[in-house]
This record gives structure tokens, C-alpha cells and sequence, in this order.
């Protein structure tokens, strides 16, 4: 056997990591070593150095590759594809996952691939290591849900290895723990006869036998430490008796595990909710390829679960061994009341080509359990809409980190969900009593009598202008809040931020700032509010405790009869970055407003110019009393004596002409980047699933859903989620114009407008009801009009008869 290192970690490890003369010499004896160190001494790497390791793998038929090494672009073609190829051919891949923990979404690729045995690090008590990466895979991000990594953990601090000289020393990171893994493997590949060790082994079954036997540890969750410590004498019990087949990775998902299971088992289900997603790797040991026969299968224990409403998407081709199932998961209606546990299991057959010598095709059908837990619908108040559709993330474009301060770290890569970077953020609004959801898809996506507030933080999107129009209406007639946290963007500090990326031998510059205050600026246009392209740092004090500023930016318009909230800070934008290097301003501060509470129509608005204080990534002080005390007034209408003192009023609006607001840059294709620019607007699968496919504000609900004993029937027929408080419907409806008619606006449904989502919800049943009572009417007043004539008639004739 013949393995090959990147690194030349496995090789200074194993001689001392493995404590059995005997053992280290069964592996000497079929296993080949062949190391190569993938970096310069300046920790440079390129791809075209591991394009060359890796042909060279594959030529030499390798059988397992060790790689302690792994960058953030999982969308480098060359490098992903060719990490195919390699599985593909039977080349079973390990890889270290990172070491940039503690904050998660920090996945290294190769390793975040599911054809790859992710490997994260631990220390000797069985905690996690601090540096060890976390999960979640951020690939299907922003429009889905990500992956389940590491695959498993192994001890990775403080492990002595031998020196390639003499003696020993002390290695840490998971580049130390991954090769203690491709040492396990090794060993576990000589429990196959040699005969068979090509039609049994493979990078799916290998990874199965490995999760499988692991020890899963108490603590961390699955985003920290897939499925636990491996066990080296467990899969040996596995492989022992191993006969090809599929299965799901993880094969449970169970709510009440906590804390494996967060953030599942933080937030339970409830009706009308958008769907909670739960993304699982598909691992395929029969072959290289495999196919999905036919769609899963839902399988609920008892009745009750028939009130879990469930869609998946999923790989109808599987390969190379692997492929994923997204469980798409909301509760029907009917359940508005219910609380308890929904348990059952989803089958899903999967099947591949015969082997060589087989004459039919291997069959497999895969379990994954479900047990969930289920409450009654919160409250309005208590629910959060988190806009996880307007973000664009690196890698498809240069989007600069959000603090200026860290010159160590140039791009904003960590996913920015609710589940990764603001994971502590998303723990501390449950604890507070909110319920939060993820809204991938356009703001036309959503009923906003549904939600408290929708919050809005770090965005660098476009919006469509369907969504400027639907939320100016949500806000000003449905009472829908909107706390928005924004960043800095300044053109001249973008520009300075540019650097020359020695892969693709091109300059790479920001395509916006830390978000993007132009698109914003024209989203929050309606309510007379804008955000400036100043850079702002420096520290304040806000109820009673210290906070930090970190490269936030001002507010330039705001409305009057307000609360604005200013501080002295020093500005930084005049001088701008030179590519990591932020150049120091003068020391001059002056007060910029930052903060600002009001009131619109029947909804709530706050804004605030920075977001670092609410993501893990680069916190320096956490402003998580801000944002509570920010969403009691957009939910609730409480006002904090703070936030709104008498001198914070303002008497007379903020208002900065045009020309002084930020501008777009001119010199990128942004349409490269965007969902919005170019693009068609239509709802998402991690929406609503009544709406998939269509633009959300011309919904219409089919059908009825089934009855179960104990629960009432809701006929979904009239709408979506039409179960609500039907004054709503009658409230003024706010006009495309100020010359616009209602009559024009439903004339124009014959005629392709698109109105306002409220006019819609009415519009579906309002013309064929019209229609019907002008029928009615014409009928009746013809009818009217007929005995009358006929009256008439008679009395006439009768007349003349007596006449005569």
C-alpha cells in the first residue's frame, strides 16, 4: 500500500504516536510513504504545485493521501475538480480542516468536500481544541443550509512526533490530527484481505466505518466534532464484517440532544415558520457512482406526525460516492396548537452499477431518523426574520472584512449565518425568548404579519424593486419592524484595498464595502433614512457598559421626530487601506450620529452603523444589550428611557444632499456576484414551500391538508396562512402612486402589474366576487325591469278593452 503525505507530518507522527512495535511494523510492511511539503518558506501555496502532487498520486495509484494543508476557495475549479478525480479513482482523501477556531464556518477546503474525511482537532481531556475549525460547510450558503464537519476529530495538541534528525517534539493542529487519521486508515485497511481490498475499500466505505465507530464526545456539537473521537477498534468491527452499501452521515437528527444537536435542539418547530433545513451527506460504498431510484420517503410513528409537512432535495446522481439530502421541514397548519415530539424516519434507496463479476445492480436503502420537537405558534412579537438572501460571501468575489482593524484576515468568509459567525448572537436571542428565522430568498417571500421584526445585518446585495416596494408597505401598513445594523463603505478605501493574487495572476479589488450602503440606502429610501461612506472607530459608552466602534459608518438622513444617537469618533476614510494595511487617521474626533429609533406608519424602524458588534468573527465588545433593547421597540413598542431621552429628538431631519451619499463603483461587474442584478426574482426551497417557484406576493395555497383526529381542519384555500386576523385585510392599501385608483390597480391584474402583496392576498377571490355581484345585480335589475314592462303591458291593454 502506498500512501502519500503532504506535509511530512504522518511521517514524523506515526513512528511515536503508535505505541505497538508489532503494529507499526505490520503498516511498514504494506504500506509505502511518500511525503511532499506543498508550501514555500513563506507559507505560499499554489495550485498548480498540488495539481502536480496529485497527478502524480494518481499515477502511481496511491491509496491514501494525507493533506494538512486547505484554503477558504472552494470554488478554485482546477483544485476541486481534481480532488474528484482522486477519490474517483479510489484514492482515499484525509485532510485537515483548519485551525481557525474557535469561530465557526471556518471549514478549510479540501477537507469541507463530502468525498473527503474531514479531521478536526482535540486535546487530551476530549475537548475540542481551540484552533480546531468548525463547521458549518458554507458552499451551500447563502441560498440553502450547509453540511455536517468535521467528519470526525483527533487528538491534535501537544501530540510528540519524531524529529526527521533525532529526538522528539511537540506538534499542535489539526494538520497533526489529520495524519493520526491516515495512520488509522492504514491500519484499517489491512483488516481486508489484499484480494478484496480494491472492491471493498473506498472513500465512502472508509468514511463510513470511521463515523460510525466513533465515540461521539459530551459537549461539543455536531459542528464542532462531526461524529465524534475516532475509534480505532469500533471500525475495525465495522470493516470486519463489511459488505458494500449506503447510508446517511448523520443518520439521526434528534432535538432532544442538546447540545449535539444544536442549533436544532435550540429552536423547535412551530406552524407558519419558514422551513428549517437539515442538509446530510449521502455516502455511497457500493461504487464510484450511484443514483437516487426514487424520491425519500417520510415515514412518521404515530399520526401526529402526519402534521409534519416535509420536502427534500436531494443528488439523483451520486458521485464521486457521495451526494447530499436536504430535509426541508415546516408544520402544517393544523398543528397552530400542538406541542410535543413528531418521530419517524426517512428512507431513501439508493443503487449502483454491478461490480466487476456481478450481474445485477447493488441496491441500498438508507434511514435517517427524526425525532422533533414541536411547540405552539409564538406570538408575533417574538418573531425574528433573519435576511440571509441578500449576502454575497467570498469566494465568488473580493468582499472585504467588516472590521478594518484586522489586518491578519482581508476577507469576509465565515458565511455570515445565523449558525456560524453569529452563532453566539442566534444563542442569545433564544435565551431571551425569540424565536428566529432564515429568509433565503427576496423580501416578496414572506408574510410580514407573521414577524416582529425583520432584521437586517451586514448585507451586500441588491434589492429587487418589488422588495423595496413590498417592504415599504409591510412596514407602513403591517407594522413589521426592521432593525438594521450596517457597515462601512467608502469607494477610495475599496480601491486602496486591492491586491495581486499570484493564482490567477489578476488584481483582485473589494466588490463593495463591509456591506453595501448604496443598495441599502435605497431600501431604507422610503422612510427618509441613509447611511454615509465614512469609516468611524473609537469607543463610547452606552448603558453603563463600553463599547467599541469598529469600522462602522454614519447615519446622513434620518427623519424628523426621530432618536439619534451621536459620539466622537475619528474618521479613517480619508485615508482609506493599502491593500492589508489600514493607514492611521489624525487623532480629531468628531460627534457622528450612529443610532437611530423611529416610528413609521404603524411599524418600528432602528439602524445602527456597525455589525462587528454582533459577529464572533472579529468582536472586540458584543452589543447584544443594543440590539434586545432595539428589538423591544420594533416587536413590542417598548422604549428604553436611554434610547429615548427628550435630547436625542430630533426637531429637524438629518438630510445630506444626493450627491454626498455613497455611490456604487462603476469599475466591477457586480452582476457577477449578485442574485438580484440580471437576475429573476422567485422564492426559493428554503422558503415557504406553498411559494417555491413563484415571486411569494401572488401566493396562492392549494388544497386542504389532511385531517387528523384531535386537530381541525384549516382550509388553506382563501390564502396563504389565511388562519390570521382577517381585519388585516381591510386595512388601506398603499399605492404604487399617489394618481393611482384601486379601480386602475385591479384593472391592471388583467394586464401583468404586479401589485402590492396585501392587495394580492384580497385580489385572488376579489375579481370572480365582483364579478359575480354585477351579475347578481344585472340579473335582478333585468328582472325589475321586466315585471315592470309587463305591468304595464296589462294595465294598457286592459284599458283599451274597457274603452271599447
Amino acid at each position: 500500500m502506498t500512501i502519500l503525505d503532504m506535509g511530512l507530518l504522518l511521517l514524523v507522527l506515526l513512528p511515536v504516536w503508535i505505541p505497538s512495535a508489532l503494529v507499526l511494523h505490520q503498516i511498514q510492511r504494506f504500506m509505502h510513504f511518500a511525503c511532499l511539503l506543498m508550501h514555500s518558506l513563506l507559507q505560499v501555496s499554489y495550485t498548480s504545485w498540488f495539481l502536480d502532487a496529485f497527478n502524480y498520486a494518481i499515477a502511481t495509484d496511491m491509496d491514501v493521501l494525507n493533506l494538512s494543508i486547505g484554503g477558504p476557495d472552494y470554488l478554485d475549479h482546477p483544485f476541486v475538480e481534481k480532488i474528484w478525480e482522486i477519490t474517483a479513482n479510489n484514492i482515499i482523501m484525509v485532510s485537515a480542516i483548519g485551525n481557525d477556531g474557535p469561530l465557526y464556518g471556518t471549514l478549510n477546503n479540501p477537507a469541507d468536500q463530502s468525498d473527503v474525511i474531514g479531521v478536526g482537532g482535540i486535546d487530551y481531556s476530549d475537548h475540542i481544541a481551540s484552533f480546531s475549525s468548525r463547521g458549518m460547510s458554507t458552499w451551500e450558503l447563502p441560498h440553502g443550509y450547509g453540511r455536517v464537519k468535521p467528519d470526525i476529530v483527533a487528538y491534535g495538541r501537544d501530540i510528540m512526533g519524531s524529529k526527521i534528525s533525532s529526538g522528539c517534539k511537540s506538534l499542535s493542529g489539526t494538520s497533526v490530527a489529520s495524519p493520526v487519521v491516515a495512520g488509522v486508515v492504514c491500519l484499517l485497511v489491512s483488516v481486508i484481505p489484499e484480494p478484496d481490498r480494491k472492491n471493498i475499500l473506498n472513500p465512502a466505505s472508509m468514511k463510513q466505518a470511521l463515523v460510525e465507530g466513533a465515540a461521539k464526545l459530551a459537549g461539543p456539537n455536531m459542528y464542532e466534532q462531526g461524529a465524534g473521537r475516532v475509534d480505532l477498534l469500533e471500525s475495525y468491527e465495522i470493516l470486519k464484517s463489511y459488505k458494500p452499501r449506503a447510508s446517511i452521515f448523520p443518520s439521526v437528527l434528534d432535538y432532544t440532544d442538546c447540545p449535539y444537536s444544536w442549533p436544532f435542539c435550540r429552536q423547535p418547530l412551530y406552524a407558519g415558520a419558514m422551513p428549517v433545513i437539515f442538509n446530510a451527506s449521502i455516502l455511497n460504498g457500493m461504487g464510484v457512482i450511484g443514483y437516487v431510484e426514487s424520491p425519500p420517503i417520510w415515514h412518521p410513528f404515530k399520526e401526529v406526525g402526519n402534521l409534519l409537512s416535509i420536502h427534500f432535495t436531494y443528488s439523483e446522481v451520486i458521485w464521486p460516492w457521495t451526494g447530499y439530502l436536504a430535509i426541508h421541514m415546516q408544520i402544517k397548519e393544523e398543528g397552530a396548537q400542538f406541542s410535543g415530539n413528531i418521530e419517524g424516519n426517512v428512507t431513501l434507496r439508493v443503487s449502483s452499477p454491478p461490480a466487476l463479476g456481478e450481474k445485477h445492480p447493488r441496491i441500498s436503502t438508507c434511514v435517517l431518523q427524526l425525532k422533533l420537537k414541536v411547540v405552539p405558534r409564538p406570538p408575533r412579537a417574538k418573531r425574528i426574520l433573519w435576511d440571509q438572501f441578500h449576502n454575497i460571501k467570498y469566494p465568488p468575489g473580493y468582499i472585504p472584512r467588516d472590521s478594518l482593524d484586522v489586518r491578519n484576515d482581508i476577507l469576509d468568509w465565515h458565511g455570515d449565518h445565523l449558525h456560524t459567525n453569529f452563532h453566539i448572537m442566534f444563542n442569545m436571542l433564544r435565551d431571551a425568548g425569540y424565536y428566529v428565522e432564515t429568509l433565503g430568498s427576496p423580501l416578496t417571500c414572506f408574510d410580514a404579519r407573521q414577524y416582529g421584526t425583520l432584521l437586517l445585518v451586514d448585507l451586500e446585495e441588491e434589492y429587487f424593486a418589488e422588495e423595496i416596494e413590498k417592504l415599504r408597505d409591510d412596514v407602513m401598513n403591517t407594522g413589521l419592524g426592521l432593525a438594521v445594523f450596517a457597515e462601512w463603505y467608502n469607494v477610495d478605501t475599496m480601491v486602496k484595498m486591492r491586491f495581486f493574487d499570484d493564482n490567477t495572476r489578476s488584481w483582485w479589488t473589494p466588490v463593495t464595502g463591509g456591506a453595501n450602503n448604496p443598495a441599502l440606502n435605497d431600501l431604507l429610501a422610503p422612510f427618509g433614512i441613509a447611511f454615509g461612506d465614512k469609516i468611524l472607530s473609537g469607543d463610547f459608552s452606552l448603558f453603563g457598559e463600553e463599547n467599541r466602534y469598529a469600522s462602522g459608518t454614519d447615519i446622513v438622513r434620518f427623519p424628523r421626530g426621530g432618536y439619534v444617537h451621536s459620539f466622537p469618533f475619528s474618521d479613517s476614510s480619508e485615508s482609506g487601506a493599502t491593500q492589508n494595511v489600514l493607514l492611521t487617521s489624525s487623532t480629531t474626533k468628531a460627534d457622528s450620529p450612529i443610532l437611530g429609533l423611529t416610528v413609521m406608519g404603524e411599524g418600528r424602524i432602528g439602524v445602527y452603523g456597525d455589525s462587528n458588534c454582533l459577529d464572533s468573527s472579529h468582536m472586540v465588545t458584543n452589543c447584544f444589550t443594543l440590539l434586545r433593547k432595539m428589538l423591544d421597540f420594533t416587536s413590542n413598542n417598548v422604549r428604553d428611557p436611554v434610547l429615548f431621552s427628550n435630547s436625542n429628538k430630533q426637531d429637524a431631519p438629518l438630510y445630506e444632499d444626493d450627491n454626498q451619499l455613497p455611490s456604487r463603483r462603476t469599475d466591477v461587474n457586480f452582476s457577477s456576484y449578485s442574485a438580484v442584478v440580471g437576475k429573476e426574482l422567485f422564492c426559493r426551497t428554503d422558503s415557504r414551500f406553498e411559494i417555491w417557484g413563484t415571486k411569494g406576493y401572488s401566493l396562492q395555497v392549494r388544497g386542504r391538508n389532511r385531517k387528523l383526529p384531535g386537530y381541525p381542519v384549516i382550509d388553506l384555500g382563501s390564502g396563504f396562512n389565511s388562519t390570521f386576523d382577517a381585519s388585516y385585510l381591510t386595512r388601506k392599501v398603499n399605492l404604487r402612486s399617489k394618481d393611482d385608483s384601486l379601480g386602475n390597480r385591479y384593472l391592471g391584474l388583467f394586464y401583468g402589474d404586479e401589485p402590492d402583496a396585501p392587495m394580492l392576498v384580497r385580489s385572488h377571490w376579489f375579481i370572480p366576487a365582483a364579478v359575480a355581484v354585477t351579475g347578481v345585480l344585472l340579473l335582478s335589475f333585468w328582472r325589475i325591469r321586466q315585471k315592470r314592462r309587463r305591468r304595464r303591458k296589462g294595465s294598457s291593454s286592459t284599458g283599451r278593452l274597457t274603452n271599447l
